[in-house]
């Protein structure tokens, strides 16, 4: 759970570190939405590479986290990064923060706790053999969402684009546990591998659109119920996750608590738009 809470830390700040380098980086005035030269002046900004940093780190202990811990236990631990994003954002943003998103940071925090005590260890099913079929399978079709998406009014398709790049990021989780050889040959045959880079690419480009295009609260809590909730079943259906003996009721409910708190969080999925300049959406947990 430290891994899965030190990943937690590291995607949550490196997302207010690389806002604060964007609107650094932003040219006075300017106002042309998407600026394909902001990555650019963005990188030789030293809290965007600080923040590139952590984001790799945050993926090291994610995989760490994944091969020792259950699928629910690190999904809902890699959303509360809605919650270090709020509590850095006030302090580096001077962002206000609620009484009510104050209470919700409270709630994350009383879930990964219940989480913690009623967690048992990593599942050591493997799933059928179709497994990683399907996951694949579930990759390619989070980029036809993205495609059906882009018909649909801002609000349904901020929603429908989230909640795609959700289902990217849980494929993500999934096919972690899925591959045990990393040797080149095990990998070009195994279709976990190709899964796992098609999941979590199609998922960053659905959510950066939903961000560019939408609603940052809907997009995110689109996001945070897709990664969450379906890789979780699966960690428990088809992978042996289990709970403490006699916890389990311990389990779900720190479960839907945590899920709930970030939820009440959705609009750090962005770097909040409370303090001036512009912001370059910015994918919190990741994979």
């Amino acid at each position: 759970m430290i891994c899965a809470l030190g990943a937690a830390v590291c995607f949550g700040t490196a997302s207010v570190l690389q806002a604060v380098a964007a609107r650094a980086a932003a040219e006075p005035g300017s106002d042309a939405g998407v600026d394909p030269a902001l990555l650019l002046r963005a990188l030789r900004q030293w809290r965007y590479l600080a923040g590139l940093a952590l984001d790799g780190c945050g993926f090291v202990l994610q995989i760490v986290a994944l091969r020792s811990l259950p699928i629910y236990a690190v999904g809902a631990a890699l959303a509360a990064s809605l919650a270090v994003t709020a509590v850095v954002a006030a302090r580096l943003l001077k962002v206000r923060l609620s009484a009510i998103e104050w209470s919700a940071v409270g709630v994350v925090c009383a879930g990964l706790g219940m989480l913690g005590l009623a967690s048992g260890g990593e599942g050591h099913g493997t799933g059928s053999a179709a497994l990683g079929r399907w996951m694949l399978g579930i990759a390619l079709g989070v980029l036809l969402i993205g495609a059906a998406a882009g018909r649909l009014p801002d609000k349904p398709r901020a929603l429908v684009l989230g909640l795609g790049a959700g289902c990217g990021f849980g494929v993500v989780e999934v096919t972690v546990r899925l591959i045990d050889d990393v040797s080149p040959s095990a990998l070009l045959a195994n279709p976990a591998a190709y899964a796992l880079l098609l999941g979590g690419g199609s998922a960053f480009l659905l959510l950066t659109s939903a961000l560019q295009r939408g609603s940052v609260t809907t997009a995110t809590a689109g996001m945070v119920l897709g990664e969450t909730i379906g890789p979780a079943l699966v960690g428990v259906v088809w992978l042996g996750d289990r709970t403490r003996e006699g916890l389990e009721w311990l389990a779900v409910a720190g479960f839907v608590v945590a899920v709930a708190g970030a939820l009440a969080l959705a609009r750090f999925g962005e770097a909040p738009a409370d303090a001036p300049g512009p912001a370059v959406p910015e994918r919190i947990k990741g994979a």
